[in-house]
């Protein structure tokens, strides 16, 4: 029978392979390898019900390990799911090469298929050994050579890597970006907001040879360097000025958030800043500040509905700090394992639990009372002074007298954590202790802590895969639109192969052995050839790698959704550069808190006034039910769980937000103001504006343009003065009457 199947399985694939596209199209590669070839195919189509997840295992047959694959396929039987130099003799082939319905793997009813040219990839490697490796991510930092590359083009290590990948591929760098546009570059990247006038002026009169590197050290040293490494964070750790859920009653985290971005303008390394979030309370000697720090843990929803089960949302809480930690620090989705071992990768259930006893010690309530008995932050909290905030926690933005709580990480009582059967909370199971993922990295209970101080420990060893690769890679995403692994959230099974592994493991170890200095690593970053490049897109480069994974030149990026309200504000002078302090509240459509209230909590949005209303975006208040709609247009994200990295949209509302938002309304009109008073000509005034808003001169085309549009617009105010006036009436900055 078995005999009858292979004849009618190579009689078929001779028959695909003459017909498709496919097996022309891609080259077998000489050498195949389980870790870049074969476990993609493997986890997206076979371990659903072949892979970890002993309840979901078809067959008692696993292909996701070595032992699995090569077992017989029954107790005494001489057939073999892989045998290793042998595709003929290995069920695993004649199945995924059949095209008979009852036999073929996947089956018809799965809606999954391998392509002509997977199954030879499988049959080419199961030739060769069919030699399984470790979860590349799961294999420590592995130190490589610096590849030879073009002396004449790279600036730093960085470049060797890239040159290389970009050589294979039958690519060129692009040209460095003329000044302009360099100056453009660093100032988003780096602060989140322009380059001002005097420091364009000045970067373009600066003939010495290091000049672009004074300008990165200049915007490193910015206060606003902090802003732009938080906002990111901010999502990392769902930060939000409201607790969430129905009720979603108001929260004071905003000394927290003060926190980070106080912690990126000292450069506390990533060590020191891992820490401090995860276990502040546990270190020795902890400090106010370092306990503040723990507040990373308590960013997560919080009900105050009255009539809810304590413990559900007591676990609730548990879960949502467990999966953050698994997001945040690991690049795993830790979340999947809850209810049963992860379908994909090596994360049982009682692994998930067993981290889950780390969270698992606050003495916390699910359901602390409601918003007219509750607090603006739930036990166990810590009380912020003025004091305080004039002799120590200096980096608060804290005006009035009044005390501030913020909510806070300290165990008190060591509490029994149980394996939850399906993740219910009211259905405990085997007990468990402080532990890990084993196959991640081993925790060594002799070494480390059984506490959140061991478990940061446990992150932070030397040898451990995961730590370092995941916050290089997230910064590196920050720069380049797209991290080397492009899947930021999950290094797993089922995540993107790195684009430049041996980049990525030099990156990392690089890191660690530099004191885990973040702003050092992003100046290796800008200061590349790579990162310096410009972002033309040749046909060539178009046709052999339209999403720019050679890097061979700069990615076109979208402003995020703070940078386009804060260039907003910022070209048209009105930003107020304050530092930190409570969240604010500027324009917003009237009624939409109104429209989804509870009845309860904050049920109306009081606008705040004066200078509240020109707050860099990063401090606008965040209501969960119903964040900004500015920002969610904009793909911000709504706090609601760990996310690093956002969405990218395409959505007539953008273009309408632009066109009518009066935050942007107000800061046409004052610009226009501000550029009718200055004493220049019509070009002179339209150049002014556009090195403002675009960051350059403009061309003698793009004056030309503007001109004829000045006078057209000039002609159609002059004729229509009622509608123009009313565009004047926009926003609360007062108006010149002076001005015409």
């Amino acid at each position: 029978m078995k005999s009858i199947h292979w004849i009618i399985a190579v009689a078929i694939w001779v028959f695909m392979a003459s017909c498709s596209g496919s097996s022309t199209e891609e080259k077998i590669p000489d050498v195949v390898t389980y870790n870049f070839h074969i476990r993609p195919i493997l986890s997206d189509r076979c371990f659903k019900c072949h892979g970890p997840d002993a309840r979901q295992r078809k067959a008692n047959f696993r292909l996701d390990t070595e032992q699995g694959a090569y077992a017989a396929l029954k107790e005494g039987s001489k057939e073999h799911g892989i045998v290793p130099g042998d595709p003929e003799q290995s069920d695993v082939f004649l199945r995924i090469a059949s095209t008979d319905t009852g036999y073929v793997m996947p089956p018809p009813e799965s809606n999954l298929k391998l392509s002509p040219f997977e199954v030879e990839l499988i049959k080419k490697w199961i030739k060769q050994g069919a030699k399984y490796q470790k979860h590349w991510a799961f294999s420590s930092v592995q130190k490589t050579d610096l590849p030879e590359a073009d002396e004449d083009w790279t600036k730093n290590e960085i470049d060797n890597f890239v040159y290389t990948k970009m050589d294979e591929a039958g690519l060129e760098p692009n040209p460095e970006a003329d000044k302009s546009s360099l100056i453009k570059r660093l100032a988003f990247d780096i602060t989140g907001l322009p380059p001002t006038l005097e420091e364009q002026d000045n970067f373009l009169q600066d003939e010495s040879p290091d000049a672009y590197e004074k300008l990165v050290d200049h915007y490193l040293k910015s206060k606003h360097y902090g802003e732009k490494m938080a906002a990111h964070w901010l999502d990392v750790a769902r930060y939000a000025d409201t607790h969430g859920y129905q009720d979603d009653g108001l929260r004071t985290m905003w000394p927290w958030r003060d926190w980070v971005i106080h912690a990126f303008n000292s450069n506390y390394s990533y060590e020191k800043f891992l820490t401090w979030q995860l276990a502040g309370d546990l270190i020795e000697n902890p400090s106010k500040e370092s306990i503040l720090a723990t507040g990373f843990n308590r960013n997560h929803k919080i009900t105050q509905e009255g009539g809810v089960i304590d413990e559900e949302y007591r676990i609730e809480y548990v879960t949502d700090r467990t999966n953050t930690f698994g997001k945040a620090f690991l690049a795993m989705t830790f979340e999947c394992a809850k209810c049963h071992d992860h379908k994909y990768d090596p994360i049982s259930q009682k692994d998930y639990f067993s981290t889950f006893a780390f969270f698992n010690q606050l003495p916390e309530k699910g359901y602390q009372g409601d918003i007219y008995s509750g607090f603006p932050a739930d036990p166990p909290r810590i009380t912020i002074t003025s004091a305080e905030v004039k002799d120590v926690l200096t980096f608060i933005n804290k005006k009035d007298s009044l005390p501030v709580n913020v909510m806070v990480m300290k165990d008190t009582t060591l509490r029994p954590t149980h394996v939850l059967k399906r993740g219910e909370y009211d259905k405990p199971g085997d007990l468990v202790s402080f532990n890990v993922p084993n196959t991640i990295f081993p925790f060594d209970s002799t070494r480390f802590p059984k506490n959140r101080l061991g478990l940061s420990q446990w992150l932070l060893h030397r040898d451990h895969p995961l730590t370092s690769r995941v916050i290089v890679n997230r910064i590196w995403q920050q720069f380049f639109g797209r991290g080397i692994v492009k899947t930021a959230g999950d290094f797993g099974m089922q995540g993107e192969l790195p684009t430049h592994p041996e980049l990525l493991d030099w990156l990392a170890l690089d890191f660690m052995n530099n004191g885990w200095d973040i702003k050092r690593l992003i100046r290796q970053i800008v200061t590349s050839a790579t990162y310096r490049q410009s972002a033309v897109a040749s046909k060539k480069k178009l046709s052999k790698d339209p999403e720019n994974i050679m890097l061979s030149r700069a990615p076109r990026l979208r402003f995020p959704a703070e940078a386009v309200r804060d260039h907003v504000l910022a070209s048209s002078g009105l930003l107020i550069p304050e530092i930190g302090g409570p969240s604010v509240k500027p324009y917003q459509p009237k009624g939409i808190w109104e429209a989804s209230t509870s009845g309860r909590g904050l049920t109306k949005y009081i606008q705040d006034h004066g200078n509240d209303l020109y707050r860099r975006t990063m401090y606008t208040f965040i209501k969960r039910t119903v964040p900004p709609p500015a920002m969610l247009v904009f793909d911000g994200s709504n706090r609601d769980q760990c996310e690093v990295k956002r969405m990218n949209t395409n959505t007539p509302l953008q273009a309408l937000v632009m066109l009518n938002d009066p935050q942007v309304l107000e800061a046409a009109r004052v610009l226009a103001e501000k550029t009718t008073a200055e004493p220049l000509n019509l070009e002179q005034k339209i150049e002014l504006i556009f090195k403002k808003i675009i960051c350059r001169k403009p061309s003698a085309d793009e004056i030309k343009i503007l001109s004829d549009y000045y006078e057209e617009s000039l002609i159609k105010a002059k004729s229509e003065k009622e509608s123009i006036q009313k565009l004047t009436r926009y926003g609360e900055y007062p108006v010149k009457s002076s001005i015409n």
